[in-house]
């Protein structure tokens, strides 16, 4: 069955969304940072922790994950300072 949408891995990341993690105070600069990016196809990059093996068994009535999605979890702050870069449709 061929999917409706699939990640084009050859697209490279050409803007951050948002403010970067260290103006949020999201990360101490060595072991990580969660951030949003752009990528030249248009897509999204989320970076952020992995947690789908915490809540795939706890998933809400019709939310699915494929054998190659995972479940990413990133700070509030991080997702409001890129609301204002993504595009409303």
């Amino acid at each position: 069955m061929e999917r409706a949408w699939e990640a084009d891995p050859s697209a490279a990341m050409t803007r951050r969304l948002g403010r970067s993690p260290e103006e949020l105070g999201t990360t101490g600069g060595e072991t990580g940072c969660p951030d949003v990016w752009e990528l030249d196809n248009g897509d999204i990059v989320v970076i952020g922790r992995d947690l789908t093996d915490s809540y795939a068994p706890r998933l809400p009535a019709g939310v699915t994950l494929a054998p190659d999605e995972r479940l990413v979890v990133i700070p509030r702050i991080t997702a409001a300072a890129a609301k204002a870069d993504l595009p409303d449709a």
